[in-house]
């Protein structure tokens, strides 16, 4: 577990999925309740990649798009 991951997931508010699944895996227990929904996953691993990707996706998410100009001439200098 990439303990950036952990610490963006404990810094979640509490009640959202990703601090359910922080709190679940530093308990060391893959069965995980929030929003009136449980789920179990199959090992800690498991867990830590769900949680990986939830980062991944904010990460995204919050990213602004970048922008490239290039500029092309046809003309010969020389």
């Amino acid at each position: 577990m990439d303990p950036s991951v952990l610490a963006w997931a404990l810094a979640q508010p509490v009640g959202s999925r990703a601090a359910a699944l922080a709190t679940a895996y530093t308990g060391g227990t893959t069965r995980v309740s929030f929003e009136g929904r449980t789920v179990e996953y199959r090992s800690l691993d498991e867990l830590g990649r769900a949680l990986a990707v939830l980062r991944g996706a904010e990460n995204s998410a919050a990213r602004r798009p970048s922008v490239t100009l290039a500029s092309f001439s046809r003309e010969r200098t020389g």
